[in-house]
């Protein structure tokens, strides 16, 4: 079950610079696309005459024509032109989400459109500044339910096994990690610190550290599906942990979770330089650091999709280093059952 009256990262914004695109979203198919003035709109992804998939189509100066037979589409799902008839019956209209774009984002709302309300949209402005922040965005479709990515984030004691060789770095030190966790009206916020360990790879190929460094680790889930994620590391025993953590390693990523359907989901990331601001080759590489660490998660998140697919939840035991994935899980099915509580056909 989804959550259907939240937004949802639905694309970076640079994805629709190239025409339409389709995307299912909480298992709906949906199609992106600029209308001619520049703004991002969303339909329903099937046309109302013949049922052919919109996104095939092509944006027109009156909205987005159908590929198959020429019905052209307002961003507000009616139909404002047929080839070959002046009348256009009152039926003949698609279904319109709410979309706002904001920092590099377009988000959607895939529940009841009057209760769609922008300031409830997370906001992340680091995107915006790319003279502190440069970064880089990518996105990925995942094998693997949305859940099983957001437990993915909220568990970091898998860094030390599944990312050893990058980010990662000594099991230990994650397993003797000092942390906390807080649950917050919408999610939960956990910080970790790993003091006084070695640098993981990552960071000792982007900064000269002079030997071992206190390393934090800082995170907000927001429900639905967004995390977000400072971390770095100073050299040991400089302060971080008291709050001066000038030079260094610093980055800064945006993970947005969306669902597709109940086995699979669409993984938006960016990844922000906070060391090396001046130094467009040191964007890039960790960049591709990050990105070769997030394919793993990508290949073990199939394979766990795959077994609990067959096997089920049942038996599965929880342990500490859960602490905030179960507060995140208790979000999801508050949000989840509040919502299947209100009458109407979108609490499903």
């Amino acid at each position: 079950m989804f959550i259907r009256n939240a937004w949802y990262v639905a694309a970076w914004d640079f994805e629709l610079a190239g025409g339409p695109i389709g995307r299912r979203i909480c298992g709906d198919p949906v199609v992106f696309y600029r209308d001619a003035e520049g703004r991002a709109a969303a339909l329903a992804d099937r046309c109302c005459h013949r049922g052919a998939p919109l996104h095939l189509g092509e944006v027109v100066e009156r909205g987005l024509q159908c590929g198959y037979h020429g019905l052209v589409f307002a961003r507000d799902g009616r139909c404002v032109a047929i080839p070959g008839q002046d009348a256009i019956p009152s039926t003949a209209a698609v279904r319109a989400y709410p979309v706002v774009e904001r920092n590099e984002i377009v988000w959607i709302w895939m529940g009841e459109p009057e209760r769609a309300d922008s300031t409830a949209i997370v906001e992340y402005p680091f995107n915006d500044d790319y003279a502190n922040w440069p970064h880089k965005r990518e996105v990925y479709a995942l094998e693997a339910n949305y859940l099983l990515v957001l437990d993915n984030l909220m568990d970091l004691t898998h860094l030390a096994y599944v990312h050893r060789r990058t980010v990662g770095g000594n099991p230990s030190a994650h397993v003797n990690a000092r942390m906390t966790s807080t649950p917050t009206e919408r999610g939960v916020q956990f910080s970790r610190w790993l003091l006084d360990c070695a640098p993981p790879a990552t960071y000792a190929k982007a900064v000269r550290f002079s030997g071992n460094v206190d390393r934090w680790q800082e995170f907000e889930f927001v429900a639905p599906g967004t995390v977000l994620q400072w971390t770095g590391a100073t050299d040991a025993g400089t302060g971080a942990d008291e709050g001066r953590r000038e030079g260094g390693f610093s980055l800064r990523i945006f993970h947005g979770v969306t669902p597709e359907t109940e086995g699979s989901c669409h993984y938006f990331w960016s990844a922000a330089n906070g060391y090396s601001q001046d130094d467009p080759g040191a964007t890039d590489r960790l960049f591709e650091e990050i990105a070769a660490t997030f394919m793993e998660d990508k290949a073990l998140l199939a394979e766990q999709q795959a077994s609990l697919a067959e096997s089920g939840e049942t038996g599965l035991v929880d342990i500490k280093a859960d602490v905030a994935r179960i507060q995140m899980r208790r979000v999801i099915r508050r949000l989840i059952e509040a919502e299947a509580s209100r009458p109407g056909p979108e609490t499903c």
